[in-house]
């Protein structure tokens, strides 16, 4: 199977069911992937990323003007979407990153692995190196300044624990919002009954204290358009033709 075909064979769960809060000064009038960039939504690139890695199986995770983005997906099915297999589903409440993902296990029956990415996160690779992975891992980058962020702690690439966002300054690794993981974790770990929960908070750490999680380090570009600063790089980015 080459690689390619390891990465067909998986689903990608993206999550785009969050309010957008920090970015509405800038971005108010349509929900964060669809801020515009030169005329076109944000989630437009990601899609035509991900596609050129290789994915062809997307479930996207939606709460917030969800009408919204499904009608731009279907606008896409004969465009970057083409011969694609896109499926949504609307959270009645938000679920948090972590009950999002198990509302999905359960009602599309999952029973293989699956990749899970951030629809706000632009990383320009990282699938084919998840895809290839037998367990679960995460993709890492390493940024000049880890406060905004948090850090992820590594020891030969296995992920041993996590530093929450303004505990610490300077360079590190972070967590790229690009992961592979399996549908039993969810069923194995200790999870609030009450969702949601975080992904993040509550199933990344229980991985790393089992010596389950492992990361792949990347060195490619990373754009969180979460804030305006950086909703702003990314226009910016591209205005450049990418070569900032």
């Amino acid at each position: 199977m080459n690689k390619n075909s390891k990465v067909e064979s998986l689903k990608m769960l993206v999550l785009a069911g969050g309010f957008g809060s920090r970015l509405q000064s800038a971005v108010s009038d349509v929900p964060k992937p669809l801020a515009p960039v030169q005329g076109m939504p944000f989630l437009k690139f990601q899609l035509d990323n991900w596609v050129s890695q290789g994915v062809r199986s997307f479930v996207f995770l939606l709460h917030h003007r969800a009408e919204m983005i499904i009608d731009f997906l279907k606008s896409e099915m004969v465009g970057s979407l083409l011969n694609c297999e896109v499926k949504w589903i609307i959270e009645g409440k938000p679920m948090g990153t972590g009950g999002a993902i198990v509302q999905a296990i359960n009602k599309l029956s999952i029973t293989e692995g699956f990749l899970v990415t951030n629809a706000d996160t632009w990383l320009s690779g990282g699938v084919v190196e998840l895809a290839e992975m037998e367990g679960c891992g995460m993709a890492a980058i390493y940024v000049d300044n880890i406060e905004r962020y948090g850090s992820v702690n590594l020891i030969d690439n296995r992920v041993v624990s996590f530093s929450e966002k303004g505990d610490k300054t300077g360079g590190g690794w972070i967590n790229a919002g690009l992961c592979k993981l399996m549908p039993e974790v969810f069923l194995e770990a200790t999870v609030p009954h009450d969702l949601p929960f975080s992904l993040e908070e509550v199933i990344f750490p229980q991985l790393a204290l089992k010596s389950q999680f492992y990361a792949v380090p990347l060195s490619g570009t990373f754009i969180d358009i979460g804030i305006p600063e950086d909703y702003q790089r990314f226009c910016t980015w591209i205005v450049s033709k990418r070569k900032l």
